[in-house]
């Protein structure tokens, strides 16, 4: 009754949205966003994958994700801010684990379809929650939480309370400046692949992207991907990337820690600005007894990795989005604070 009252007053703009001549659906499935079986995700006109740089770790979920463009509209490129997307337009996030993420083709469960809607106004967020059958996902405004196992890519059995956020926690990831804006929809994630296989350059020979004249995609911001350790990038391009992807959204000068005076987005220079020999602004618990959120060369010291480390919801970091410990970005991290120059 409750899930039936939110999807109400979401539908009629109150609370959250303002009114829209298009309410959002009840169903995943009636915004024909996926041709045939839908669980296929076999992507219908106007609608198209991407794939990013540095992703959000989520409890070691997969992704697949897409973007919806209105017949005849383009994004519009920006060099370090989210993209500039046309009225109309929708970023969908499908979360699933494979049954055996060694062997993929024994298939998959999908969890959850998160999609981000652009009005004239603005940004919406907006949460499906996929049935067992795996035939539709239903709108699920308050979140929701379920157990979910699956076997990792070593064999072992994985199991969790699985957990979707609900729409006033998708806010707080997405703010910036008090505004809701997409996080991994800019330059520095989108710029990836080479030749004929260029991501940007391909959305532009399809009409999907307007570019500007003098664009290089080796002269244009790029994250380093942080899983292949041997793509050519420095030990700190890829912590710096796995900061900015899975902190720097929260952590930067503009976001909802800005009042922490800890930046861990890419743009961060200042090396007392990114944590180093910097005392926390609130100590409590969440510091685990440490002085200062990196101490070069000291990671067992640092509160940075005693926040990634841990699993308790009032300490861990993020707040949100994970339970497990991500056992690859911690070792990430602790080897980039391990080799810091100490001063």
């Amino acid at each position: 009754m409750l899930r039936f009252v939110l999807w109400a007053l979401l539908s009629t703009g109150f609370g959250f949205f303002t009114p829209q001549p298009d309410a959002p659906k009840w169903q995943l499935s009636e915004y024909g966003f996926f041709t045939g079986n839908l669980a296929d995700l076999s992507p219908a006109d106007g609608v198209f994958p991407y794939d990013v740089n540095a992703p959000l770790f989520s409890d070691y979920a997969e992704k697949a994700r897409f973007i919806y463009l209105p017949a005849g509209e383009k994004m519009t490129y920006r060099e370090q801010e989210t993209f500039d997307l046309p009225a109309g337009s929708v970023i969908i996030k499908n979360f699933f684990y494979y049954h055996d993420a060694a062997r993929p083709e024994q298939g998959r469960r999908i969890l959850e379809t998160r999609l981000l809607l652009r009005d004239a106004k603005g940004w919406k967020a907006l949460e499906y929650i996929w049935n067992a059958e795996q035939t539709d996902a239903v709108l699920e405004v308050a979140g929701a939480a379920f157990p979910v196992s699956w076997t990792d890519a070593k064999g072992k059995t994985q199991k969790i309370d699985y957990i979707a956020p609900n729409v006033n926690q998708c806010k707080g990831c997405h703010a910036y400046d008090g505004q809701f804006v997409p996080i991994g929809v800019t330059a520095r994630q989108l710029n990836r692949g080479a030749g004929n296989e260029h991501q940007l350059l391909q959305w532009q020979k399809a009409g999907r992207l307007n570019l500007p004249e003098e664009f290089d995609p080796a002269t244009a911001p790029r994250l380093a991907d942080y899983r292949r350790p041997h793509d050519g990038a420095t030990p700190d391009q890829q912590a710096r990337a796995y900061l900015d992807a899975n902190c720097g959204h929260c952590h930067n000068a503009h976001g909802p820690a800005g009042t922490s005076g800890m930046f861990l987005d890419i743009s961060e220079q200042n090396p007392e600005r990114l944590g180093v020999n910097k005392t926390p602004v609130a100590a409590g618990r969440g510091s685990g007894s440490r002085k200062f959120g990196i101490v070069p060369g000291k990671p067992n010291e640092s509160i940075l990795l005693f926040r990634m480390e841990n699993d308790d919801p009032g300490i861990r970091m993020p707040e949100l989005g994970r339970q497990l410990k991500h056992d690859e970005g911690v070792e990430l991290i602790k080897n980039w604070i391990k080799e810091m120059e100490q001063k």
